[in-house]
C-alpha cells in the first residue's frame, strides 16, 4: 500500500526537482513531516536538498513579533481586565475555568475574522439590530429566532446574569487585545488576525506547499488568498471519494468528512489528480474489519498484545498503529506491549499529573500549609511522615532515612525544624520559606520558590544517581520546574496576586492540563497515538481503543458564552463543525489500511454509555464492507481463592518443637484459623503496624490500663482496703485523674520524660478527654464493689502444662499478664477473688453456653477468645491461691458496662462463673487438646470455614495468592 505521503514526494519530485531549499511544506501539525522526509529521500536517485517543514502555526509566527502567551498568563490578564471593566470581586480559582472558556471564544472569533462589535452586541436590545443590511438572509432568520426564544421570561435571573456578562463582552475583548498588545503577547487566534490584517506579507520562500489539510479557519484561508496571490501556494488534499461524493451506489454518505474539502477543492486546486483510484478510491478496496466490544478499558489494553502477535502485526513496525480515543489509557497501554515488540513510538503526552514528581510538590505544599503550626512554629508528624515516605525524599538526603524511622519508635507529634534538619538540605526541605508578616505576594513567591529550589535538589539528585534509568523521572521533574518558574514569574511581576489557596488550586489546575511529551524517532517501531496525531499518516494495521461515543468524535458540546444560534449566523465554530472534523479523521485514518480493528467499551457503569462510536454504526450501514464483531471476553472468572491447608513439614515440625511457652493470643489464633497462627508464630511475620500518627485502638486500650495501673497502685503497695469515700475524694479531685492521664500519655503514646513538654493535637486532646471520662465511669463501677482490696496490677502469671508429644511428653508455659486483681469483700460470706481484663472497645461479651464452646471456632460474635483468657488467668491464679479463696474471671466493657452488673462476671450458659475451680477439669481437657494438637505432626494447618474472616485478615495476600 502506498501512503499519501508517498504519492505527494513523487509529485513534488516531478514538478520542483532535487533542489527544494526554496520550498516550504506546511503541515496542520509537526509529526508527518519526517514521513515526507524518508519518501523524498527515498524517491530521489540522487542526492536532495530538503525544504523547510512548517506547521500552519509556525508560518504565522514568523510574520510577527507578537508572542503567545503561555494559558494561565492569558488568564491572569484576561481576570484584571474582567475585574476592571465589571467590578466583580470573583476569586480568581472561580475565575480560571470560565476564563479559558471566554479566551476560546475569543479565539473562534478571531480566527474566524467574525466581526466582534457585532456578535457581542446587546441582545435584549432589539434597536441594536434595525440596521441588518450586512447580514445574509440565512443569518437573519437565525437571529431572529433566537431573540424570539431569549424575549420570553423577561424577568429570569438568568437572564439578567447573561445580559449583565454579555453587555460588557465588547469591552472586555477590546482591553484584553490591548493589555496583551503592550506586552509584545497574544492568543493564538489574535496573533493570527493581526497577520492577515496587516497584508502585504513578505514570504521568504518561493513556494508554499500545504499537504493534508481539512478544516481551515477563515484567517487560514485569508493567508492561503494572499499566498495564491502572489502565486507561492499550492495544495494538496488528502480524502477518498467515498466520503468527498454526496452519494455512493445509492447510499447517502451522512458522516460530514468531506464536507470542508469539498469545498476548498474550488478555490485551492489538488495538485494531485482527483480521479486517480490509487490515491483517491481506497475504502472501496476490501479490507480486513473488525468491531470488538469489551466490558472494560483495561481488557481493551491488555487485548494489545494478542492484537500485535496475531499474523505478526508488530513485525511491519511503522505501518501498525494503535490509536488512543481515550488518551488516559496511555499508561496501561504502555504495560501491555509484549515483549517482542522492540520498538514502539510514542506520540501523545504522559499526563504530568501521573507523575509522582507531582505528589511530591503536592506534598511540599501541604507540609507548608496543614501541616505547620506558626503558632509553635513546629510541624505535624502526619506531614512530615506522608513527605518522608516519597520515593523521591531519598534524593533530598540520606540522612531521611534515619529520621523516618526515629519517628517510627517516638511519637513526636510536632518537630521542631532543629530535629528534623539533619542536614544543609534537610535544613532547608523543613524550613519556613516565609514569616506571618509576608504579603500574600511575597508569601505565594517565596514559597514556589522554596518548592523550586527542592526540585532543583531532587533533580540534581537524581542526574547524579547510578541506579537511576528513568528519563521520564528527570523530564517529569523538567516540566514541572518549568511550569512553576513560569508561575513564579506572574506572581513576581504582581500578575497573579491571589492567597495561598488558590495559588494551590490554580498549581493544580494548570498541573492537570500539562502533559510530557516523550522523545523518539517517529519513523520507527509501532506507533502509538492519540487521535490528532493521525492526520496525513498512513497504516496497514490500525487498532483503535475506546472507540466510544464521546471519543469519537471527542466530547462534542457547545461549551460557550456565545449561543448555538449567533454562532452558525456568524460563521464561528459550532457542533456540526467539531462532528465533521472528527468524522474526517476517523475516515481517513482507515481509508488506506487493509487490516483494522475497532475497540469499544460496551459496559453502561462509571458513567459509560456502553455506544460505539456513530462513525462506526454509519460504516455498518454505509460502507457496504463486512465486519465481523467479536467480543473479548476474559478468560478467567473472578472467584475467591480458597486457601490451601499447610502440611507440617520436618522443617515447620522443628519450628513447633522449639516452642517452650505459648500466650492466650497465639492459642486464640491457632483456634480461629490454623493459618494465621502459622504466619504469626511459625513464620514470624508480624502484623503491620499503624503508622498513623494518630492513636489507633491498640494506643487508646494501653494508656487506660497505665491510667488504672497509676491509680490504684498506692491503694496496691499499703494493701488498703478501698472504701466508698476512697473513690469519692477521687472523682472530685479531678487535678489527680488529669495528672495520671497525662502521664499516661507521655509515657504509652509520645514516650517521653515526665519533665518535657508535650503538645497535643485536636484529635488527642479529644482523646484524651474519652480516656478521662471512661475512667471516671470505672471509678464509678468500682465504687459499686466497695470495700475490696487490690491484689495486683499488671501481674504476670503462668503455669506449666504438660502435653504428650511423638517422642514422649512436653512441657509448656502457658500465660500473660493480668491486668487486675482483686479480693471483693461479701459481708456473711468468703471473699471472692476477681481477675479482671479491662476492655476499651465497643462489643460486650455475651454467654456462652459451655465449656467446649470456649474451644471451637463456632461462636465469634460472643467473644470467646476473651473467655479462654480470662479463665486461664482464672485457674493459674486458683492453683497458687494460698487461703482456698474462690477466683472468678471478670470482663469489663467501660464502655457498655453499667452500675447494675458491676461485678462482670463471666457466665457460662446463664450461670455466673463464682469460682472457676468448677470447670478446672473441663477446661484444662479442652487446653490441653488444642495445645497437643498444635503439636501434632499428623495433623495439618487448615484455613478457617468462615471466609468473613478473611475480610481484614493481614494476612489474606499471603494464603489467598
Amino acid at each position: 500500500m502506498k501512503t499519501f505521503l508517498h504519492y505527494v514526494a513523487q509529485d513534488i519530485i516531478k514538478k520542483y526537482g532535487n533542489n527544494l531549499s526554496n520550498i516550504a511544506v506546511v503541515f496542520p501539525n509537526k509529526r508527518a513531516s519526517l514521513f515526507l522526509n524518508n519518501e523524498l529521500a527515498r524517491l530521489s536517485e540522487k542526492p536532495i536538498w530538503s525544504p523547510a517543514y512548517i506547521t500552519i502555526s509556525d508560518l504565522f509566527r514568523q510574520h510577527t513579533n507578537l508572542q503567545t502567551a503561555n494559558p494561565l498568563k492569558l488568564v491572569c490578564v484576561l481576570y484584571k481586565v474582567f475585574q476592571k471593566i465589571t467590578g466583580s470581586s470573583e476569586s480568581l480559582d472561580h475565575f480560571y475555568g470560565w476564563g479559558q472558556l471566554m479566551i476560546t471564544d475569543f479565539d473562534d472569533i478571531d480566527k474566524n475574522m467574525a466581526d466582534a462589535d457585532k456578535v457581542f452586541a446587546n441582545l435584549n436590545d432589539y434597536h441594536e439590530f434595525d440596521d441588518i443590511s450586512y447580514l445574509t438572509p440565512e443569518q437573519e432568520e437565525i437571529l431572529k429566532r433566537f431573540f424570539s426564544n431569549f424575549s420570553n421570561d423577561h424577568n429570569s435571573e438568568l437572564k439578567k446574569r447573561f445580559l449583565n456578562i454579555w453587555s460588557n463582552f465588547r469591552n472586555i475583548y477590546h482591553s484584553f487585545n490591548e493589555a496583551l498588545a503592550e506586552e509584545g503577547l497574544a492568543y493564538e487566534g489574535q496573533l493570527y488576525r493581526t497577520v492577515v490584517e496587516v497584508g502585504n506579507l513578505e514570504f521568504k520562500y518561493d513556494k508554499y506547499l500545504f499537504v493534508g489539510f481539512n478544516m481551515m479557519q477563515r484567517v487560514e484561508q485569508e493567508l492561503c488568498n494572499q499566498l495564491q496571490k502572489a502565486n507561492k501556494a499550492a495544495f494538496y488534499w488528502d480524502f477518498d471519494k467515498y466520503y468527498l461524493n454526496p452519494k455512493r451506489q445509492g447510499n447517502t454518505i451522512t458522516s460530514g468528512a468531506g464536507h470542508y474539502i469539498s469545498q476548498y477543492l474550488k478555490y485551492y486546486p489538488n495538485e494531485l489528480d482527483n480521479m486517480e483510484e490509487d490515491i483517491y478510491d481506497n475504502l472501496a478496496k476490501s479490507k480486513d474489519i473488525n468491531y470488538v466490544s469489551a466490558t472494560t478499558e483495561n481488557i481493551q489494553a491488555r487485548y494489545i498484545s494478542k492484537w500485535l502477535l496475531e499474523n505478526n502485526r508488530y513485525k511491519a513496525g511503522k505501518r501498525t498503529a494503535i490509536v488512543l480515543a481515550d488518551e488516559s489509557l496511555l499508561q496501561t497501554v504502555i504495560h501491555c506491549i509484549p515483549n517482542e515488540v522492540e520498538k514502539v513510538n510514542i506520540t501523545t503526552g504522559y499526563p504530568l499529573a501521573q507523575s509522582p514528581i507531582t505528589g511530591f510538590v503536592k506534598q511540599l505544599i501541604g507540609l507548608q500549609t496543614l501541616g505547620y503550626r506558626k503558632d509553635l512554629d513546629k510541624y505535624r508528624l502526619h506531614w512530615v511522615q506522608i513527605l518522608l515516605h516519597h520515593p523521591y525524599i531519598k534524593y533530598v538526603s540520606e540522612e531521611s532515612k534515619e529520621i523516618f524511622c526515629e519517628l517510627e519508635e517516638k511519637k513526636t507529634f510536632y518537630l521542631s525544624k532543629e530535629q528534623l534538619g539533619k542536614d544543609e538540605n534537610l535544613r532547608m526541605l523543613f524550613s519556613t520559606p516565609y514569616s506571618n508578616d509576608d504579603s500574600k505576594l511575597s508569601t505565594n513567591s517565596k514559597l514556589l520558590h522554596w518548592i523550586i529550589d527542592m526540585l532543583r535538589i531532587v533533580g540534581t539528585g537524581i542526574g547524579m544517581s547510578q541506579d537511576n534509568d528513568d528519563p521520564l523521572a528527570e523530564e517529569s521533574i523538567f516540566r514541572m520546574y518549568t511550569l512553576l518558574n513560569s508561575m513564579v514569574a506572574l506572581v513576581d511581576s504582581k500578575e497573579l496576586d491571589v492567597d495561598m489557596i488558590t495559588l494551590e488550586k490554580l498549581i493544580s489546575q494548570v498541573i492537570q492540563s500539562t502533559t510530557i511529551p516523550f522523545h523518539g524517532e517517529p519513523a520507527e517501531g509501532i506507533q502509538i497515538m492519540g487521535v490528532l496525531e493521525t492526520r496525513n499518516l498512513d497504516f496497514d494495521h490500525v487498532l483503535v481503543l475506546s472507540c466510544n461515543e464521546g471519543n469519537l468524535p471527542k466530547g462534542v458540546n457547545d461549551n460557550s458564552f456565545i449561543p448555538y444560534a449567533i454562532r452558525r449566523a456568524y460563521g464561528l465554530t459550532t457542533i456540526d463543525n467539531k462532528v465533521s472534523i472528527y468524522s474526517y479523521y476517523f475516515h481517513s485514518l482507515l481509508q488506506r489500511a487493509g487490516d483494522i480493528t475497532l475497540v469499544y467499551n460496551n459496559a453502561t457503569s462509571d458513567g459509560q454509555t456502553g455506544e460505539m462510536s456513530r462513525f462506526m454504526l454509519q460504516m455498518m450501514v454505509e460502507s457496504g464492507h463486512r465486519i465481523n464483531k467479536l467480543n473479548i471476553v476474559a478468560q478467567q472468572t473472578p472467584q475467591h481463592t480458597l486457601p490451601e491447608e499447610i502440611k507440617k513439614t520436618p522443617e515447620i515440625m522443628s519450628i513447633i518443637n522449639s516452642m517452650n511457652s505459648l500466650s492466650p493470643t497465639a492459642i486464640n489464633s491457632y483456634i480461629r484459623c490454623q493459618l494465621r497462627f502459622y504466619y504469626r508464630y511459625l513464620q514470624q511475620i508480624k502484623e503491620p503496624e499503624n503508622n498513623d500518627n494518630e492513636m489507633n485502638n491498640a494506643f487508646f486500650g494501653s494508656i487506660f490500663h497505665r491510667v488504672a495501673e497509676l491509680f490504684y497502685e498506692p491503694y496496691l503497695k499499703k494493701q488498703q482496703l478501698i472504701q466508698k469515700e476512697d473513690i469519692d475524694r477521687a472523682l472530685k479531685n479531678k487535678v489527680l485523674i488529669d495528672a495520671y492521664v497525662e502521664q499516661a500519655f507521655r509515657e504509652i503514646l509520645f514516650k517521653v520524660s515526665k519533665d518535657t513538654h508535650v503538645e497535643y493535637n485536636g484529635l488527642q486532646l479529644i482523646n484524651r478527654q474519652v480516656i478521662k471520662d471512661y475512667f471516671i465511669k470505672q471509678l464509678k463501677i468500682d465504687q459499686q464493689l466497695c470495700p475490696f482490696r487490690i491484689r495486683g496490677l499488671e501481674k504476670k502469671v503462668y503455669e506449666d502444662f504438660e502435653i504428650n508429644v511423638p517422642t514422649g511428653k512436653k512441657t509448656i508455659r502457658i500465660g500473660g499478664s493480668i491486668d487486675r486483681l482483686d479480693e471483693l469483700e461479701r459481708p456473711g460470706k468468703q471473699p471472692v477473688v476477681r481477675v479482671v481484663d479491662y476492655k476499651t472497645g465497643t462489643s460486650n461479651s455475651a454467654n456462652v453456653k459451655s465449656i467446649e464452646e470456649v474451644f471451637t471456632d463456632e461462636n465469634l460474635k460472643n467473644h470467646t477468645d476473651y473467655y479462654l483468657q480470662a479463665m486461664l488467668y482464672s485457674l493459674i491464679v486458683r492453683d497458687q491461691e494460698k487461703e482456698n479463696l474462690p477466683v472468678c474471671p471478670a470482663l469489663v466493657f467501660i464502655q457498655k458496662q453499667g452500675t447494675d452488673d458491676a461485678d462482670c462476671i463471666l457466665r457460662i450458659n446463664k450461670e455466673p462463673i463464682y469460682d472457676i475451680a468448677t470447670y478446672s477439669d473441663e477446661y484444662r481437657e479442652g487446653l490441653i487438646k488444642v495445645v497437643s494438637d498444635i503439636f501434632n505432626q499428623e495433623l495439618t494447618l487448615h484455613p478457617t470455614d468462615n471466609i468473613t474472616r478473611c475480610t481484614n485478615c493481614p494476612y489474606k495476600a499471603l494464603c489467598m495468592q
